[in-house]
């Protein structure tokens, strides 16, 4: 999971930053620079309706240009040295519909 990914693949799932809440780091910036391939799975808008898939990360990082693939309830991301790529959407969403409602620029 994750509360962020950036367009380049940094990945943000260890704290958000809030006031109240406890940073707990564990295993996982060691499990996201160790391993050959990295895939989030994670809902793609927050509470808010703001997209977890951004240019940059705001919260602190776990790793960089670390993800490979996102699994979210919307579609499928694949994270790519040219950009963001598509290769399925989940849903009813269209293609056109994704890229408004997200702040990074998408390929299919």
């Amino acid at each position: 999971g994750a509360y962020q990914v950036s367009m380049r693949g940094d990945l943000a799932n260890w704290h958000t930053n809030a006031p109240d809440a406890t940073p707990a780091v564990g295993g996982a910036m060691d499990l996201a620079v160790g391993a050959r391939h990295v895939y989030i799975v994670m809902e793609l808008f927050d509470k808010q309706g703001r997209s977890k898939l951004l240019p940059q990360c705001t919260y602190p990082v776990t790793g960089l240009q670390c993800v490979d693939r996102i699994y979210t309830d919307v579609a499928t991301f694949e994270i790519r040295e040219d950009g963001v790529y598509v290769p399925e959407l989940i849903g009813d969403m269209s293609f056109e519909t994704l890229q408004r409602r997200l702040p990074v620029p998408l390929s299919r």
